[in-house]
């Protein structure tokens, strides 16, 4: 058929509107974590069709498990890309090292829909993970560089995946600020951040701040509260998760990070492991209740939506502690746990 000037010009129009409503769609989005320390899981490409029978269309995974970045060919999952901590001081040691990995992982997956790789999780000088603090920021310099000699920078964002251990003076959420003792580790990333306009990851648990202080209504974190629970200098919060939210949020603006948006690389509520905090009924009310909140913002960057990814996919059995056990939304045979929607 041949296309008259017309014809082109409503298709093009048509593209845009299409493209325009795809983008607000994943725009609104939570995508999940695909952990696979678990017994009897179902096959990647088996993982592949349960996400897209249930809307969703983000995933996180902590590795490049070949088999399931085979599975993700051709798909519409867009996909945040781990580089697993055993993997920082490889590229770390070296821009070839890093070359290799991103060829290997990334550009030989061409239709794949990368969006982030996230260069090593919880990462702290406060956990078990410190012994790759000295090697982080050079691996996410030379996977950054990678990156963007492969020309693929501006639809890969490099970043890192922090735990909100790092930040104190939380309450009220405008007091959050990064501690002293980990200000040296964290701002030379936040500057790397700033200068690449890349978000900051942050791994984002209610859950663990309520079973650490009991004084802590469940209904705050369970996004269940009726009222106010905290005012700060006329922002009000009903929920933890924006409080804890918009605490780092402050933390970052203290650092030189003011320009920087956040990006929720997990959250979740076990329902397990732990008395009865850690029930169906919690975890249900939790996770639902965060997929509809974070399609709006917080009280301090209130334009949202907030990306967000829940964690996690299916129980990992082979996880510590208890708790770790019991994040699942699904089971291994691919049934819900409980009635969650992604619509």
């Amino acid at each position: 058929m041949a296309i008259t000037k017309s014809h082109f010009s409503f298709t093009l129009i048509l593209f845009g509107v299409l493209t325009l409503a795809t983008l607000d769609f994943t725009g609104a989005q939570t995508g999940v974590c695909y952990g696979r320390l678990g017994n009897g899981l179902p096959s990647p490409a088996d993982v592949v069709s349960l996400c897209n029978r249930n809307n969703i269309w983000r995933m996180r995974i902590y590795d490049p498990h070949q088999p399931t970045l085979q599975a993700l060919r051709g798909s519409n999952i867009e996909v945040m890309l781990g580089v697993p901590n055993t993997d920082l001081e490889n590229v770390g040691a070296s821009q070839a090292n890093a070359n290799t990995w991103v060829q290997n992982n990334v550009k030989n997956y061409g239709n794949v829909k990368f969006r982030y790789i996230a260069v090593g999780n919880e990462v702290s000088p406060l956990n078990e993970n410190s012994k790759y603090v000295p090697v982080l920021l050079n691996a996410i310099r030379n996977i950054q560089t990678a990156i963007s000699d492969a020309r693929l920078g501006d639809q890969i964002k490099v970043s890192t995946a922090i735990d909100t251990g790092l930040i104190t003076d939380t309450s009220p959420p405008s007091n959050g600020r990064f501690r002293d003792d980990v200000r040296g580790f964290i701002e030379p990333i936040i500057n790397f951040l700033v200068t690449n306009r890349a978000p900051l990851l942050v791994n984002l648990y209610p859950y663990i701040a309520v079973a650490d202080n009991p004084d802590i209504k469940l209904e705050y974190a369970l996004f269940t509260s009726p009222e106010v629970v905290v005012n700060d200098n006329g922002r009000g919060y009903k929920n933890l998760f924006d409080a804890i939210l918009d605490a780092t949020y402050s933390a970052l603006e203290k650092a030189g990070g003011s320009s920087l948006q956040i990006v929720v690389s997990e959250s979740g509520w076990p329902s397990a492991g732990a008395g009865q905090l850690t029930s169906i009924d919690n975890a249900r009310t939790y996770n639902n209740n965060l997929i509809r909140h974070v399609k709006g913002g917080s009280p301090k960057r209130p334009s949202g939506p907030i990306e967000t990814y829940i964690f996690d996919l299916f129980d990992e059995d082979q996880k510590n502690p208890e708790t770790e056990k019991n994040f699942g939304l699904f089971s291994a045979n691919m049934q819900p746990k409980y009635q969650i929607s992604f619509s």
